[in-house]
């Protein structure tokens, strides 16, 4: 199966999760997984969330995030990939002047 985020909608996503500020977004979600190309613009964050029944891969395709993950605080650089564990908790800030361009795969465990 080819996924081709250019034939998916943009959305538009003002405070995701709680966050600040804009993400841009492009989703892929059946039953077993989410798989989004996301931009998240210079200034913005999304807001904690924990992963209940699933886990999180973030790969940096363009720029550097600074994830808050358990209480503890990284950057991850283009090229890199963050991964929050089921039954962990992140959220993740822009604090550059530029757009940080990601894909996140969210699969399903239950």
């Amino acid at each position: 199966m080819i996924i081709d985020f250019k034939d998916i909608e943009e959305a538009k996503i003002m405070g995701f999760k709680g966050g600040q500020g804009e993400l841009d977004t492009r989703n892929y979600v059946d039953e077993k997984v989410k798989i989004m190309k996301s931009v998240l613009k210079s200034g913005a964050s999304t807001g904690l969330h924990t992963h209940e029944g699933n886990c999180e891969i973030v790969y940096i395709l363009k720029g550097s995030v600074t994830f808050h993950y358990d209480g503890n605080v990284e950057t991850a650089k283009e090229g890199q990939v963050h991964y929050c564990p089921m039954n962990h908790n992140h959220y993740m800030e822009n604090t550059t002047s530029e757009d940080v361009e990601y894909l996140a795969i969210v699969p399903e465990h239950h």
